[in-house]
């Protein structure tokens, strides 16, 4: 009954009129008695991700009918500010570029573009005190952090992320021997790249990792919850 109270405190039944409706004994008894909405409920009201996302919405809604935007937040706010991804404020990459300045190691971010093994040695600590997630799974050079993906470098992801949006915000963008090796790493191709981003460029990016194979998909989307993975064929990209 308490998970079923507090649920319907946040979220009350609402009518035909979108009003509220007065939550009775009876019907809390009826959402405690089903044993599946209870699990999934609790799981939701211990989830600091869904209070964020519940969070984020409504002020979401207010600031886009104040701005008179529609879509994600920052969607249209955010586009065409900058020539450069890196210098895009307020996002990860600046972090990780501004990181590897402050560390003197910029040099070794060009030398890692290619992803070989003599690369990954290179790679080594480079964003070991960063706060956020590392871009390379390194956990069998004996890091501590799990980082996204194993042998693909800060560099690589940088020139990847790069790549992308010129093609978004272009159309177009050269396919380098160098992106091409990034594809085939990824076990992907520039063309079901280019044709992923164009689906997801008019949809809600909702999304953690660069990118997962099908079985690292559905190894995430088991962790965190999610039942339904859309084109769990194809390779996913993250919001990050």
């Amino acid at each position: 009954m308490d998970v079923a109270l507090r649920w319907m405190t946040l979220y009350p039944p609402r009518g035909s009129d979108r009003k509220p409706l007065k939550v009775t004994d009876e019907f809390l008894k009826l959402k405690a008695d089903n044993a599946a909405w209870v699990a999934t409920t609790r799981k939701r009201l211990s989830s600091l991700g869904w209070f964020m996302k519940c969070l984020k919405e409504p002020l979401a809604r207010m600031a886009n009918k104040q701005d008179g935007f529609t879509g994600a937040f920052f969607e249209g706010r955010s586009a065409g500010i900058v020539a450069l991804p890196e210098k895009s404020p307020h996002t990860s990459i600046k972090e990780r570029v501004e990181h590897v300045k402050a560390t003197g190691r910029i040099a070794d971010v060009s030398e890692i573009r290619n992803g070989s093994v003599a690369a990954t040695a290179v790679a080594d600590g480079l964003e070991r005190d960063l706060w956020l997630i590392p871009i390379e799974f390194r956990r069998k050079q004996g890091a501590l952090r799990e980082g996204m993906r194993e042998g693909f470098t800060l560099g690589q992801y940088l020139m990847l992320v790069d790549y992308t949006s010129r093609l978004v915000c272009d159309g177009k963008a050269a396919v380098t021997a160098e992106v091409e090796s990034i594809f085939t790493r990824l076990g992907s191709s520039a063309e079901s790249w280019g044709a992923r981003m164009l689906k997801l460029s008019g949809a809600r990016l909702i999304g953690r990792f660069l990118s997962a194979d099908r079985d690292r998909l559905r190894e995430i989307a088991q962790r965190i919850g999610v039942r339904h993975q859309a084109n769990v064929g194809q390779i996913a990209s993250v919001g990050n």
